[in-house]
């Protein structure tokens, strides 16, 4: 079930909710490294477990969802909101694996604001104000994801992936925030990135300042 960021779960006490267990690899408060809302205060939550399984990926201890604890959505979403958050990510892995409903409801009953980074492999689940897709080749997003986009982020090895990252956004909301983003360890990505933003300035260039910054 998925329910943008205006619409309240009813008929549902939030304590049924605060009691599901989640893999979950790692929770933190950082500050958002990448994206339309880098440079702000969040608090990020790392499902386990993932289909995708990107060979650039950094986090691959988060593939394998037996690895790792299940905690109680109650408890993180406490820590969460403890932490003074600007916001609260929810990431992985591939959190669309998972149904996000109780994980997101009671981080909202909390009052606080939900993002999710996804590759989009599996339909949306949950209560969520910010929905970032992050298409992987390795396994296409689902086809009814595109109309709630918030922000496209495309991560650019080769000319062909800029190709393949308007193909995302013709099917993407007008509004939708575009951005293209370079692999950590492929810098030869970046000015052609450059130059193809200056040639088309709908787009916009992400970095993973988190990692200059020294930060989870």
């Amino acid at each position: 079930m998925f329910l943008s960021g205006e619409q309240m779960i009813s008929g549902t006490d939030v304590k049924d909710f605060d009691s599901v267990e989640y893999p979950i690899m790692e929770h933190f408060y950082t500050i958002q490294g990448e994206g339309a809302h880098s440079g702000r205060a969040a608090y990020f939550i790392r499902t386990a477990g993932c289909d995708v399984k990107c060979w650039w990926c950094d986090v691959k201890d988060s593939w394998d969802a037996s690895k790792h604890p299940r905690l109680k959505t109650g408890m993180v979403a406490d820590l969460a909101k403890a932490s003074g958050a600007a916001f609260v990510v929810v990431t992985g892995g591939e959190p669309l694996l998972h149904d996000l409903l109780p994980l997101t409801s009671s981080l909202k009953a909390r009052g606080l604001e939900v993002h999710i980074e996804t590759s989009g492999s599996s339909p949306l689940s949950g209560q969520l104000d910010w929905i970032t897709l992050s298409p992987k080749r390795f396994k296409k997003p689902v086809d009814e994801i595109y109309p709630y986009v918030d922000e496209l982020k495309v991560v650019v090895l080769t000319k062909k992936d800029l190709t393949w990252a308007e193909e995302h956004a013709a099917k993407c909301p007008v509004g939708t925030r575009l951005l293209l983003q370079p692999e950590w360890d492929t810098p030869k990505s970046m000015p052609l990135i450059v130059d193809y933003v200056k040639a088309n300035p709908q787009w916009g260039i992400s970095l993973q300042t988190h990692k200059f910054l020294n930060v989870p």
